[in-house]
């Protein structure tokens, strides 16, 4: 069975860091697209980050860029996101999604990943 738990959110203030984690069991990572999404109260959820996790290929929102990185580690067959410079709009509950096969990017519907962890909340203040 596929379970996917996030660990690593918490509270900062605008301009600090935060490491989340996605450890993934029941299946190996490897091949697998792999992302992080996140929503904020009354917002639809969005891809933040995107990996293939066969080839390394990455995807980030525009919003993003720069000041997060998406990383995995095959051995400990877990999914990352370094999240640097971080703003107040960054403020969301963060999920780990994964699924095999099809397209891997940012834009790749919430309804094409089977696989979702139970989140982590990141709130930035100013």
């Amino acid at each position: 069975q596929v379970r996917l738990v996030e660990s690593g959110g918490g509270s900062v203030q605008a301009g600090g860091s935060l490491r989340l984690s996605c450890a993934a069991s029941g299946y190996t990572i490897r091949g697998y697209c792999m992302g992080w999404f996140r929503q904020a109260p009354g917002k639809e959820r969005e891809g933040v980050a995107v990996i293939l996790t066969g080839s390394g290929s990455t995807d980030y929102t525009d919003s993003v860029k720069g000041r997060f990185t998406i990383s995995q580690d095959n051995a400990k067959n877990t999914l990352y996101l370094q999240m640097n410079s971080l703003k107040p709009v960054d403020t969301a509950m963060y999920y780990c999604a994964a699924d095999y096969g099809g397209y891997c990017g940012t834009r790749r519907s919430i309804r094409d990943f089977r696989f979702w962890g139970q989140g982590t909340q990141v709130t930035v203040s100013s």
